[in-house]
């Protein structure tokens, strides 16, 4: 069985203040995990993707995300936010054989 729990989704900033978005996964095989982005209007936007290497992951517009496998987490992080980075944002994930 696979689950994502995000306990939120749309978020408005303040400018230059952290951004953080939680993401908690269930999964008993090997998983890829993505942020997307969605803006009014707009379709979603891949911020970041981990499929192997490197725990912490950077993604476009300063966005990264670390892997904690032992928590089974993938928290979506920007230390300066922007009042433009205010939308829905999503955590996937993506199973596969390991």
């Amino acid at each position: 069985a696979q689950s994502v729990t995000q306990p939120d989704s749309h978020i408005t900033v303040s400018e230059g203040a952290g951004l953080e978005l939680r993401c908690n996964y269930s999964s008993s095989v090997s998983q890829f995990l993505f942020w997307y982005v969605q803006y009014p209007n707009q379709g979603p936007q891949l911020l970041l993707k981990y499929f192997s290497g490197p725990l912490l992951v950077k993604g476009i517009k300063g966005f990264e995300a670390e892997l904690k496998k032992s928590e089974t987490t993938f928290h979506l992080r920007k230390p300066s936010a922007h009042w433009s980075d205010s939308a829905e944002y999503f955590c996937a994930l993506m199973t596969h054989s390991a």
